[in-house]
């Protein structure tokens, strides 16, 4: 599947089930660990390509496998419909820095990543004070590869 139709997939399943996702790091035994995050699809803060991004509390184990293999897998699903993405993981964050995301830059990116995760607060300002006492970071997803079941699939899986 190429890019442009998997983010399109991304964006119709995630707005079907919250944008929620299951996220696949990997442990340093080489085993996979499983999360849930909400997540969505914008624009790289520094590149402009298209990532697929979700906020990281930070000081967590989800944190340290990205930071030792910055690689994950996101898995979004609506009733049997489901899509992964599979791609590199940069991180930019309080414990994570990216050269070019100054924590201004970072506060509007962690805003851009919950308003594409389809996220809603009543209070922005809060939000932002919530995402500097948790050390937040984002974690920008480049797609590499898409894996899906077809569209409109009854119970059918992917081999």
């Amino acid at each position: 599947m190429e890019t442009t139709a998997g983010l399109a997939r991304i964006n119709e399943l995630g707005r079907r089930d919250h944008f929620l996702a299951v996220a696949i790091t990997q442990r340093r035994s080489g085993e996979p660990a499983a999360s849930v995050v909400n997540a969505g699809v914008l624009d790289h803060p520094l590149t402009g390509e298209p990532v697929v991004a979700f906020v990281a509390r930070g000081r967590t184990a989800k944190l340290a496998h990205l930071r030792r293999t910055p690689s994950a897998t996101l898995v979004f699903r609506a009733g049997w419909e489901w899509i992964g993405v599979r791609g590199a993981a940069e991180l930019a964050g309080p414990d994570d820095p990216l050269e070019g995301i100054d924590a201004e830059r970072l506060r509007v990116l962690l805003r851009d990543i919950y308003h594409a995760a389809g996220g809603i607060h009543p209070d922005l300002d809060a939000y932002d004070r919530e995402m500097v006492a948790d050390r937040r970071t984002a974690v920008l997803i480049r797609p590499e590869q898409f894996t899906s079941n077809p569209t409109g699939a009854d119970h059918e899986e992917d081999e």
